[in-house]
């Protein structure tokens, strides 16, 4: 028995050698070394920025508030006063129409319950085309309601697009 375990070990041991691991140095250069700092300071661009809610201009706030409240309280009031060109772009405006909103309406109320109000908790800038993103959490009369809207806004201070989605915690970027 000893003389089985004995040659199984040194079987192990031998079939557990090492591998040789070839180096070779490169010659660093001046070059090669700036191609490493460029690599090093070369951060990934995000497509977003986050704002401080306290700097974000007033007024457009309170428009983005404004128009978002207004869609989702046509789900209470069934009456839906729609965008002018002021407001929203015309690609909104074409989009927004009533049967859209009271195929939504129907199913949220169903779901969630009345609308009560808006609770803003983010703002984003988009960096590419400076879009800002107002991210509200949407409170509705039943606490299983967990949604979020999200209202875009374009530099000339028009919603370009609004958006319903379920509440997640972080930020997700989603087109228009």
């Amino acid at each position: 028995m000893k003389k089985i375990i004995f040659i199984l070990s040194v079987s192990l041991f031998i079939s557990c050698k090492s591998k040789k691991i070839v180096t070779t140095t490169l010659p660093i250069t001046e070059q090669t070394t700036q191609e490493a700092e460029d690599v090093l300071e070369e951060k990934p661009a995000t497509p977003f920025t986050k704002l401080n809610l306290n700097t974000v201009v007033g007024s457009q706030k309170q428009k983005a508030y404004d128009l978002g409240v207004r869609l989702l309280n046509t789900c209470n009031t069934s009456k839906f006063k729609p965008y002018n060109t002021t407001e929203a772009t015309q690609s909104v405006i074409n989009n927004i129409t009533i049967e859209a909103i009271s195929k939504i309406c129907s199913r949220y109320r169903q779901y969630y319950g009345d609308f009560v109000d808006l609770k803003l908790t983010e703002v984003y800038q988009l960096t590419d085309d400076q879009t800002i993103v107002y991210r509200y959490k949407a409170l509705y009369s039943k606490k299983v309601a967990n949604k979020e809207l999200r209202v875009y806004m374009d530099t000339s201070n028009r919603m370009s697009a609004i958006r319903t989605m379920d509440w997640e915690e972080q930020y997700v970027v989603k087109r228009k």
